[in-house]
């Protein structure tokens, strides 16, 4: 009786080891597959986001730090690039680059329904430009609605004068990645509540803005905008007087970052001597 007690126990024992072990396996095979579709997720993420990936037909898949890539491209700088992109995730190991570069291969044309990237750069555009409107001294207080599909940009509202719709069409199409803008903002002279009332109240606080907060908002105008090299101008601010330093490619840029600079609330006046080209 006792041998037969025994011989059960070890029998138990023997079933809970197993049946241990195999929670554990399970349990490390479920890690490995969230891992693997964290990893194929934020690989394809990165290629919806390039602009020079987003259009091709590219798929990926990972295994144990393995990934695997298929697809068409037309040049095999973006079959390297997709892979550099796949190896600089956290725990990718290996690349099994399978994309083929055709020269005759033709992206999908852009449909009804934009791509994840292209929603992205558009919600982009459009910040920038809100953002440009608002810290402007002449557009802060317009009643403007900004629309950005495929970087075409369509502007709608009212404006106290000719002058300030024409102002925000301009600095909207001067914002990096906008190719085109349709600007049916309307002037409305007649009801000059909003923007009297948003004019007054930016002007009575101009006195109040930190030069920090000038210098700020100038750069970040600088670095929205395109035909500037925001990167390359460097900007300071003392008592509302912003001085520009740098290298500008010719006059034109010159010209455009001291007007786009001018344009900030808070800002009395912009010294360029040593902003040269």
């Amino acid at each position: 009786m006792k041998k037969q007690s025994r011989i059960l126990c070890l029998a138990s024992a023997i079933a809970l080891a197993a049946s241990t072990a195999s929670g554990g396996a399970i349990a490390a095979t479920e890690a490995q597959e969230v891992t693997n579709a964290r990893q194929e997720t934020q690989i394809w993420t990165t290629y919806a986001l390039s602009p020079y990936l987003r259009a091709n037909d590219l798929k990926v898949s990972v295994e144990n730090g393995k990934a695997t890539l298929t697809g068409n491209v037309a040049e095999e700088v973006n079959k390297d690039l997709a892979r550099e992109i796949a190896l600089g995730v956290q725990g990718i190991t290996e690349v099994d680059n399978r994309i083929v570069v055709n020269a005759d291969y033709q992206p999908a044309k852009p449909g009804a329904e934009r791509s994840f990237g292209d929603t992205i750069d558009d919600a982009g555009i459009t910040a920038k430009i809100k953002s440009k409107l608002m810290w402007g001294k002449n557009t802060d207080g317009m009643s403007t609605n900004v629309d950005t599909k495929y970087g075409r940009v369509t502007l709608r509202g009212t404006a106290q004068s000719a002058a300030e719709r024409d102002l925000a069409g301009r600095m909207a199409m001067n914002t990096q990645g906008v190719v085109a803008v349709d600007n049916q903002i309307k002037v409305n002279a007649l009801q000059p509540t909003v923007t009297e009332n948003g004019k007054s109240m930016a002007d009575e606080a101009g006195a109040d803005l930190s030069d920090s907060w000038i210098t700020t908002k100038v750069k970040s105008t600088l670095l929205y905008s395109s035909n500037v090299s925001g990167s390359a101008i460097d900007v300071t601010t003392n008592k509302g007087i912003v001085s520009l330093r740098g290298r500008v490619s010719n006059g034109a840029e010159h010209d455009l970052a001291i007007e786009l600079a001018q344009n900030v609330r808070g800002v009395r006046s912009v010294q360029s001597k040593e902003l040269v080209f």
